[in-house]
């Protein structure tokens, strides 16, 4: 149904008329069944099966299944709060792990570049709490697996749970989802993503099976670091390979000494490398006018303002191409964002129980896992990035 375009329970029914679709479903249930299995199969049911896509009723009562009311207890006003999921619900990730490993074994890799990120989801429904954005929503958190293409691990969460909350626990939880034959990792976020414990636990190699994980992160532009901005010495370009040339993009890098009061008390914290990018405002304030408050942080460098990031990083890389290689993640996982929301039923949830909804948002994961595989896998070549 996800696939197919349907956005709601009730478009089971457009699969049900459809019997060609019902024909194939119904051979699916008894490939590689021998006569007699066949047979003790149909003697199972008094009656004769009329559908072969499950009832509205049942895929309600089905999804009901994921709802744990006694965690609904445990929620606290203004507090973040992930509800434990019941026993249920870990079936869907293993098979959602079995997938990935499907496809690792068809096309197998040795690199995993995993990109954090959550989306904020809008939704209508009364019970759904407000998220940093004004409005109700959820905040799924999702982590994406780039170079297969494939969304490794997802938890769903209520819009008023920030996307950092536990994010260590949560990528812990996806290392432990990567299937054999991988050997390196790589670790890519936005600011969401700048958590000491994490930086610490990559850093150090804290993972007995992968070990060391390198990383390349958005920083938070703190007034301190600001500081450090503006004693940066040397600026260089941030060149791009664009139809094979070398473009500059018009942003600038350069190393900055810093050090962040989060690590500053410990002597055994390690110690990263700190990065900054500037980008000039295309508009400078009119003369006379008072300067927009703009949605990210701006700096004023010799009369001049600039757009500024942070990057913190463990990589030995050039600042060109760890720059280009963190941006990467803001257009392909994005775009998976999109896609699960707009394309494959994540927007519309089923139900005003957070169980419930967890449920549906692992189904449209596992929907668009296969899509993915369907494209790599069979179809291949060109239709690798077709949506």
């Amino acid at each position: 149904m996800n696939l197919a375009g349907g956005d709601c329970v009730d478009d089971l029914s457009i699969l049900e008329a459809d019997q060609g679709f019902c024909k194939v479903l119904s051979r699916i249930e008894t490939r590689g069944l021998t006569r007699q299995q066949r047979r003790a199969e149909e003697r199972r049911w008094r009656k004769k099966t009329h559908r072969s896509v499950p009832s509205q009723s049942a895929v309600f009562r089905f999804l009901s299944a994921f709802h744990g009311p006694e965690e609904e207890k445990k929620r606290r006003k203004g507090k973040a709060f992930i509800p434990k999921p019941n026993e249920h619900l870990p079936g869907l990730m293993r098979v959602n792990r079995d997938i990935v490993a499907s496809v690792q074994k068809h096309h197998p890799l040795t690199e995993a570049t995993l990109d954090n990120d959550a989306t904020v989801k809008e939704t209508y429904k009364q019970d759904a709490l407000f998220s940093y954005k004004g409005y109700r929503a959820y905040q799924p958190f999702n982590i994406w697996w780039a170079e297969q293409q494939l969304m490794l691990h997802t938890e769903f969460r209520d819009g008023n749970v920030p996307a950092g909350y536990e994010q260590l626990r949560v990528f812990k939880e996806a290392l432990d989802m990567l299937p054999v034959g991988v050997t390196k990792v790589y670790l890519r976020s936005d600011t969401a993503g700048y958590r000491h414990d994490l930086l610490k636990y990559c850093e150090k190699g804290e993972n007995e099976r992968f070990g060391r994980i390198e990383f390349a992160i958005g920083c938070d532009v703190t007034k301190e670091f600001k500081k450090a901005v503006l004693e940066a010495e040397e600026w260089k370009p941030v060149i791009k390979k664009i139809d094979e040339k070398w473009e500059a993009t018009g942003r600038e890098w350069a190393e900055v000494c810093f050090v962040p009061n989060g690590i500053g008390h410990s002597k055994n914290a390690p110690v990263h490398r700190y990065s900054a990018t500037r980008e000039s405002l295309r508009q400078e304030a009119l003369p006379g006018m008072e300067q927009l408050v703009l949605p990210f942080p701006v700096m004023e460098i010799n009369t001049k303002h600039y757009k500024i990031f942070g990057i913190v990083t463990n990589r030995d890389l050039d600042g060109s191409e760890l720059v280009n290689r963190l941006y990467e993640r803001c257009g392909k996982s994005e775009e998976a964002h999109s896609v699960m929301k707009e394309d494959l039923a994540g927007r519309k949830l089923p139900s005003s129980d957070f169980g419930e909804n967890a449920a549906w948002w692992s189904i449209m994961v596992l929907a668009m896992n296969l899509n993915s595989a369907m494209k790599r896998l069979v179809l291949k070549d060109s239709w690798i990035h077709k949506e």
